[in-house]
């Protein structure tokens, strides 16, 4: 699950639990408005999310509620909650302390998750590891050491992988300046190529990797995953599920700002992936 969605989650479950709890004590019911101080918060930081990159859920406006891209902006709901969180409690002074405890100690999970995992994303290196191509040649991944990598971890067999596999292929056509490698995960070439060709995929640098020592190194525990390397080859992302547009170009923009990044190619690109 996205760790944005972990943090969503667990905010909400932090308010809710601590706001009823108080309630309670006090002889009151908060819970409706609780869930509708929740409800505004999350829309407004989808909301604010899709409006920086419309222009990835445009052709496919159906992703919006797809909320599983862990797509969001916390200060946007946030800000949103406290707004709610005034004019209701201007209405229901008898539930105000439930309800402000529950939306202050959300919000400040929220936030601070958040923070958290921006400061300390992730930890690792480009593995050092040697894979081999569609025609048997070996391939070492510290080939692509020197510019920032993507490295997705996947199967034919795994429906989300597959259904991400036509974003990458057009963001490894776009975005010049990231070398995109995949992985493949305990299948044969002959397999890889009758799905490259079923699905009229083209796609640069398709590894096999039968053992699954990538995922293995990564400590990647399902497909389809995703591993953002910057050009240092520090890893500094990670994306376990399958990836949209939208969340794709948002890891790409933090991508290219690392130091050592190409300079060009990072405000087309956002307008590409599509």
């Amino acid at each position: 699950m996205p760790t944005a969605l972990v943090v969503t989650f667990g905010a909400i479950m932090l308010g809710s639990a601590l706001g009823n709890r108080i309630a309670k004590a006090e002889g009151v019911q908060v819970e409706r408005l609780l869930w509708l101080v929740i409800g505004i918060a999350v829309v407004a930081a989808r909301a604010a999310f899709a409006s920086q990159y419309w222009s990835q859920y445009a052709a496919e406006p159906w992703r919006l509620i797809d909320v599983r891209d862990g797509g969001f902006r916390p200060a946007a709901g946030v800000a949103a909650a406290l707004i709610a969180s005034a004019w209701l409690v201007g209405r229901r002074p008898l539930q105000r302390k439930a309800l402000l405890s529950g939306v202050f100690a959300g919000a400040l999970l929220w936030v601070a998750g958040t923070v958290t995992f921006t400061l300390y994303p992730s930890s690792g290196r480009l593995p050092v590891l040697t894979l081999t191509d569609l025609t048997g040649k070996a391939v070492p991944l510290t080939t692509f050491a020197g510019k920032p990598v993507v490295v997705n971890l996947w199967a034919s067999w795994c429906p989300p992988c597959r259904r991400e596999m036509p974003v990458l292929e057009r963001a490894q056509r776009t975005t010049p300046g990231v070398a995109f490698v995949f992985a493949n995960q305990g299948e044969t070439a002959e397999t890889v190529n009758a799905y490259l060709k079923a699905e009229s995929l083209v796609l640069k640098n398709m590894l096999l990797d039968p053992a699954g020592s990538v995922a293995a190194a990564a400590n990647a525990p399902g497909l389809p995953t995703t591993l953002f390397f910057d050009a240092t080859g520090q890893l500094v992302d990670r994306r376990m599920g399958e990836l949209s547009p939208a969340t794709l170009a948002e890891r790409l923009e933090r991508l290219l700002a690392a130091p050592g990044a190409p300079a060009s190619g990072m405000n087309s690109m956002t307008k590409e992936i599509q």
